[in-house]
C-alpha cells in the first residue's frame, strides 16, 4: 500500500497574523466545509481534539452539522 505524502503549502502571512492563527483558521474552515474531520482539522491546527473543538466554539461553528432532513428523522425516533 502507498504511503500517502504529506501537501506542504507556504504561504508568507502579514506581520499580524501568527502561524498558529493561519493554522487554525484553515483547519476550522476545512472542518466546516466537511474536507476534514475533527481529529484531521485538529492535526492540522496542531491541537488536540478537544482543543480544536474549543476553537470551533470561538468561532460559532457547530461540531454536527445535520442537514434539516436527517435532524426532523432523528427527533421523530
Amino acid at each position: 500500500m502507498p504511503v500517502a505524502q504529506e501537501n506542504i503549502l507556504e504561504v508568507t502571512l502579514p506581520p499580524f497574523v501568527s502561524r498558529e492563527d493561519a493554522r487554525r483558521l484553515l483547519a476550522v474552515k476545512l472542518f466546516e466545509t466537511g474536507r476534514l474531520s475533527a481529529g484531521e482539522a485538529a492535526r492540522v491546527a496542531g491541537l488536540t481534539k478537544r482543543g480544536f473543538l474549543v476553537v470551533l466554539a470561538q468561532f460559532d461553528v457547530p461540531v454536527v452539522n445535520y442537514p434539516a432532513s436527517e435532524l426532523a428523522d432523528e427527533l421523530a425516533w
